[in-house]
């Protein structure tokens, strides 16, 4: 009989959990396929409909894009006024945390709106991420309704990627969608999306013309369209099991056809696995395979096939799962009805013979689940060959079948002559018992087999010896006969029952052995800190459960992504093939022994998957070991540790590199700053001395001695105003004066300033008429040219050309030379504060000229890059926004 009372320990949980979500406050998703499809617009009506109702609902932050439906419908809807932060020069408005919360304490039971939940929050604000401004506004008690693209969740970004070809940077955990309390999906025809955007009513005419040929395209819009309800469909399928789960639903609901294979050791298993895969495959149904484990003990030949079929079913794409339990079909339906799954695949067995009133699992099923449909898969001919379903015929008995049967026999003449000891003081009913306990014995100990036998033994000698005629199998009374079928029957079933009672209790210890390994080496890695202990933890386990040799293999640091070649950790307690490790690593796919890739090596090499990204290998030396499913699922719940224990250690490096950075750019900043204010009053009292002596009459060698100080007095004052500026553009403290200007006034003030450096080169410069205005800091971008100039002139080797064109929604201008270029690979590393090309180059400079082009660029919104050209010398390229410049 099933208990079916609740758990206390689940009951407290979900009291606990009920109170939490009682003082947490409500998030509500208003999800689409893409923007345009009107969440933001659903988002404000609902809001209006809940202010209708007195419902207190304000504003924190809308993105209108410009349309004027929107618009409109928010103008009426209070607003939380937006907070200023200063980052780079910029006055940048973003979402005020703070005041947010202070509405929230106002007006209790109020919304907030809160659109664009993947949206990055400026520098300087509270949070990275707005969906972490609304977590905290829930914990605070406060509703938030937000909205969010499919494109915009990790799991997805992707292969949303990978169908339009146009990546998402701005993204959000799975679990912060999952975790909402309601989810309304905003659902638009591509047909119509598209009129949307012709009408101008997604985004202004510029940017619809671009987004209908890049991402609004029709096939993109129908992928991301089944996308999102995909995604929407598998949350409320996960909430309808949690309910099932919660409020213990015993009928299957068919709201979403799946199966269960049931997997037996019989010669059909294959066959089933295979049936129901192909009928998974062409309905487009989930799919699951279950064995289950009962009191019956298995051959190593039946186990074997049990392994195969469920390997089989896993690569076929099901979920597999191995149950304990004393009958199998009551195990099967409770596993269906937890999942629910609503048909049953069973192998159909002919059997010339069966016990009465013994039915076969279909029988049992369909007489269990009557709501469920069974589908029955006839048996392979090569299995008919071989006689009735099942396992097949079993060789001579095993040595502990040989030792049960020889115990039985021992303990039944132990028995027999303890009461005949006993006879003149017992009645020869009671000396039955006797027997009955040896039965009990012999089942804990031996199984099945030896108990039948001793139970069978125990009947004969009680009738030999005890019953009158004694001393003969003949039956004086009758009433005996019904003595004797009833301590047969009795001894049978005990044998049966305590036999089964054995064995589970050995499946529970050898389950709680390896939670308990499990568990220690958990314990062990969180307090890991190099990952060579790591390795050692790892191979005192896997020594320690399986008795087997292992080693762990982690990419080399410094190499770059898809290029990582695979070095054995120290602690290695086994001698991997490096080929067919490196092979596992870069495919992410398990290889070696027992699988279909290079199985012929005498290691098992499992990938070392973590939440980021592959950390590694884990070679396991199985020595031709065949690992049953459960062994592989224990091997795969270790590498999942192993890789998350190297990820937190690899980030623990990560964040100490970067504490010392910033220590080391801190000091490297105030020093620059200290060092640059006391040196420009001595350099320039050196300049207008050297102006000083010019004024005097003086001898050619001494103009020139007084010519030379000057040019190298303001060299120096150069070097050290680049360093002030380093020094003030890393501390913000740099504001851009922007305006509306053509390029060519700034690059005409660029040249005029050199005009001493640049005498006796030839300068190009390529600047079409119709150039665009740029909203640009005058000053700071004729110094981002005039440093790029002076690398020029340093290294030019021939023409210094200018030239500046319109590419798509940038302006790319680039300065070339014809010298001798920069160093391969080196290009990027360029841009960092003191790197310079050649280091033991007699040209004078410090390294800091292309990196404060970097800064005052970034400050710009735009990007700077660097490359060599094909005809030869060096081009460093530079893209400013083309921006809305006025009529």
């Amino acid at each position: 009989m099933t208990d079916n009372r609740p758990d206390p320990d689940a009951l407290l949980a979900k009291v606990q959990r009920d109170e939490a979500a009682a003082r947490r406050g409500r998030l509500k998703i208003f999800f689409g396929a893409n923007a345009g499809v009107g969440k933001t617009f659903a988002m404000l009506a609902a809001a209006h409909a809940a202010r209708q109702q007195g419902r207190p609902v304000c504003i924190g932050v809308i993105e209108t894009h410009g349309r004027a439906d929107t618009e409109a419908i928010a103008r009426d809807l209070p607003r939380l006024a937006l907070r200023e932060l200063v980052h780079r020069g910029r006055t940048l408005r973003e979402f005020d945390l703070d005041a947010a919360l202070a509405w929230g304490r106002e007006q209790p039971g109020g919304v907030l709106l809160l659109d664009e939940l993947a949206h990055s929050n400026a520098p300087g604000s509270r949070h990275a991420r707005r969906w972490q401004d609304a977590q905290e506004l829930c914990e605070a008690g406060l509703e938030v309704w937000t909205t969010l693209n499919v494109q915009h969740l990790e799991s997805l970004n992707d292969v949303v990627g990978g169908i339009t070809g146009i990546r998402v940077w701005e993204t959000l955990p799975d679990k912060v969608f999952d975790a909402a309390d309601e989810v309304v999906v905003v659902d638009l025809p591509p047909d119509e999306l598209l009129q949307r955007l012709k009408e101008g009513k997604v985004y202004l005419p510029a940017q619809a013309e671009r987004a209908a040929r890049n991402f609004f395209r029709k096939g993109n819009l129908l992928a991301l369209r089944e996308l999102a309800l995909r995604r929407t469909a598998d949350r409320v399928d996960d909430q309808m099991l949690a309910y099932r789960r919660e409020h213990s639903a015993a009928a299957v609901w068919p709201n979403r056809e799946s199966l269960l294979a049931c997997v037996g050791p019989g010669p059909a298993s294959d066959k089933v696995v295979r049936s129901a895969a192909r009928l998974a495959q062409q309905l487009g149904l989930d799919w699951h395979a279950v064995h289950v484990e009962t009191t019956r003990s298995l051959g190593d030949a039946a186990r074997e096939r049990v392994r195969r079929a469920l390997e089989l079913a896993q690569s076929l794409g099901a979920r597999t799962a191995q149950l304990s339990a004393p009958e199998a079909a009551a195990a099967l339906v409770g596993y269906a009805r937890e999942h629910n799954l609503s048909r049953l695949v069973v192998g159909r067995r002919e059997q010339a013979w069966r016990w009465p009133g013994r039915p076969s699992l279909a029988e049992s099923l369909s007489r269990l689940a009557a709501d469920m449909d069974v589908l029955q898969v006839a048996l392979p001919t090569a299995a008919r060959e071989r006689g009735p379903a099942g396992p097949p015929a079993r060789g001579l008995p095993s040595p502990q079948a040989l030792r049960g049967c020889a115990v039985a026999l021992a303990g039944v003449g132990l028995t027999t002559g303890v009461a005949l000891g006993l006879l003149h003081f017992m009645a020869p009913t009671n000396i039955a018992m006797l027997y009955l306990l040896n039965v009990v014995g012999v089942a804990l100990r031996f199984g099945r087999a030896p108990a039948a036998l001793a139970a069978l033994l125990g009947v004969a000698a009680f009738d030999f010896v005890f019953v009158e005629p004694r001393w003969s199998f003949a039956v004086g009374d009758a009433q005996y006969l019904v003595t004797f079928a009833v301590l047969l029957l009795v001894g049978l079933v005990i044998g049966q029952l305590a036999a089964g009672l054995q064995a589970q209790a050995r499946a529970a210890q050898e389950r709680e052995r390896r939670v308990r390994g499990l568990y220690a080496m958990s314990r062990d890695l969180g307090a890991a800190l190099v990952p060579g202990q790591v390795a050692e933890i790892a191979a005192r386990f896997l020594r320690a459960e399986f008795g087997v040799a292992s080693a762990l293999l982690a990419p080399e640091p410094g190499a770059a992504p898809g290029r990582e070649v695979l070095a054995l950790l120290p602690g290695a307690s086994a001698r991997p093939d490096l080929g067919v490790a490196q092979w596992a690593f870069d495919h992410g796919q398990p290889a070696g022994q027992g699988t279909d890739t290079l199985p012929a090596s005498p290691c098992l090499m499992l990938p070392l998957a973590a939440p980021m990204r592959l950390r590694g290998v884990l070679a396991v030396a199985g020595l031709e070991r065949r690992w049953s499913p459960e062994e592989r699922e224990l091997l795969d719940t270790c590498a999942a540790l192993l890789a998350i224990s190297l990820e937190r250690i690899h980030y623990i490096e990560v964040a100490q590199q970067s504490t010392l950075q910033i220590e080391g750019e801190r000091l490297r900043n105030s020093l620059l700053t200290a060092v640059s204010h006391d040196l420009r009053t001595p350099l320039a009292a050196l300049v207008g001395l050297a102006d000083a002596l010019k004024l005097t009459p003086l001898t050619p060698p001494q103009v020139e001695v007084a010519d030379a100080m000057r040019r190298s007095a303001l060299r120096m004052s150069a070097l050290v105003g680049n360093l002030l500026d380093m020094a003030r553009l890393q501390a913000g403290a740099v504001p851009l004066n922007l305006q509306w200007l053509p390029l060519q006034e700034v690059v005409g003030s660029a040249l005029a300033s050199l005009d001493e450096t640049l005498a006796g080169l030839e300068v190009v410069v390529d600047l079409p008429a119709d150039l665009p205005l740029l909203r640009l800091d005058a000053v700071l971008m004729e110094r981002v040219l005039v440093n790029l100039l002076e690398n020029a002139a340093k290294y030019a080797g021939g023409p210094i050309r200018i030239v500046a064109r319109v590419a798509g929604p940038r302006v790319e201008i680039d300065v070339r030379d014809a010298g001798p270029g920069f160093p391969a690979g080196r290009e990027a590393r360029l841009f960092d504060k003191f790197e310079r090309g050649d280091r033991e180059s007699a040209t004078p400079g410090v390294g800091l000229g292309l990196a404060i082009c970097k800064a005052i660029v970034q400050a710009h919104g735009g990007q700077i890059s660097a490359h060599n050209v094909a005809t030869g010398g060096a081009c460093v390229r530079v893209e400013l926004p083309l921006g809305q410049p006025p009529a």
